[in-house]
């Protein structure tokens, strides 16, 4: 029973992390950088993929091995270092999580003809309902799992609907004809940044998947949550590039929502809102556990008081939403902060895996290291280049 308890939470955990990352601006992000490189977007997501998975692995096995959550082995690192993650990811995260829930109210309008304010409220309280129920991490693992095959499910049928160049995406996956590195960093930072980076992981620690012996289910748990991303993330750059190439038309103001209408009409149209609704649904909850996981451990009172916290997390983003309206300008100026988070956060993984009492003696492959430092070099040099 036990080992059927701990496969549960391990798969729970990749879909936690997966269905995280897919939210609204993951939707829109892969169909834009579609219609601008075309096949060649292939090169950009599978040389992704392999950056995402290389900082996945770092983090989820340190932290599984130090059996601590990111701010507690921070702190240990260097005293206050945790405040401060902290503070970053509950910024990145309470922002992000405005725009998910904008993107719940917009899969609803879609799917009901409910106005998004109305759709945004209804999916407040079905994201609060997840966490007040007597088995919360439980409901949440089933809830993020069955959602992301409805997702990927639904996105196969647009994809065969679209007919999109199988051989030349495959071809131009290997030998792109222009190669983009803002979209690389762009894709990297909105597949495992900011709070995404530790969604997972910090599952696992709460479901108590963790010690040195756990580390080698945490490693395969990781890539499967990278596979599980990626897999959507190749599903739509397909759906896409099979209208694109065809010299359709896109609706600058919704690209994602025209691609699924193009591609397979009004019933398109209506998968694309039950995929918007499930994207952002998912992330909220992702971003609320994970963001409130890193406050958790900072004093009692909020560890006894988790869910009221996770509660305020979520009704603060809708009311915000509901009130003020579509909080671009924050999005725009909290993503720039969030690019910044993945380098401070595995830079701090990278140096605690060398400090072998706080990872229980567990020694770290340095393959794995140098991989991880490049990931770390890479966002912290495009990081810094968009602020000249």
């Amino acid at each position: 029973m036990e080992k059927k308890v701990q496969s549960s939470a391990l798969l729970g955990a990749a879909f936690l992390m997966a269905t995280s990352a897919i939210g609204p601006g993951f939707l829109t992000q892969t169909t834009v950088f579609t219609q601008q490189m075309l096949a060649s977007f292939g090169f950009v997501i599978l040389i992704s993929i392999l950056l995402d998975i290389g900082a996945q692995l770092n983090i989820w096995r340190v932290i599984v091995a130090s059996e601590l959550r990111a701010q507690d082995l921070a702190n240990m690192l260097l005293p206050g270092l945790g405040y401060l993650l902290t503070i970053l990811i509950l910024i990145g995260g309470l922002a992000f999580n405005i725009g998910n829930i904008a993107g719940c109210g917009l899969g609803l309008q879609v799917l009901t003809g409910l106005d998004v304010a109305t759709g945004a409220a209804i999916s407040c309280v079905v994201a609060l309902a997840i966490f007040w129920v007597k088995e919360a991490g439980k409901l949440m693992d089933n809830f993020a799992k069955f959602l992301g095959f409805i997702m990927i499910g639904l996105t196969i049928y647009v994809v065969v609907s679209s007919h999109p160049p199988y051989g030349e995406a495959l071809v131009k996956t290997f030998i792109p004809e222009k190669i983009n590195a803002m979209s690389i960093i762009t894709l990297v930072g909105g597949t495992v940044g900011g709070y995404i980076s530790f969604a997972g992981a910090h599952r696992l620690i709460d479901a108590n998947v963790k010690g040195v012996a756990a580390v080698p289910q945490a490693s395969r748990s990781s890539v499967t949550a990278i596979l599980l991303a990626s897999t959507m993330r190749i599903l739509l750059f397909l759906a896409a590039l099979g209208v694109v190439v065809k010299g359709v038309s896109i609706d600058p103001s919704n690209p994602p929502a025209s691609i699924f209408r193009i591609a397979a009409g009004d019933l398109g149209y209506r998968i694309f809102g039950v995929i918007m609704w499930s994207a952002a649904i998912t992330s909220v909850v992702g971003s609320a556990y994970t963001s409130v996981s890193f406050l958790r451990t900072l004093h009692s009172t909020m560890e006894k008081n988790y869910r009221f916290l996770i509660t305020g997390f979520i009704v603060f983003s809708t009311c915000f939403f509901l009130f003020i309206g579509k909080p671009v300008k924050v999005l725009i100026m909290v993503g720039t902060l969030n690019g910044f988070i993945l380098p401070i956060a595995l830079t701090v993984i990278l140096i605690a895996a060398t400090k072998h009492k706080l990872v229980n003696h567990y020694k770290h492959p340095k393959w794995m290291s140098v991989i991880g430092w490049m990931v770390v070099a890479a966002m912290l040099f495009v990081g810094v280049k968009s602020f000249l």
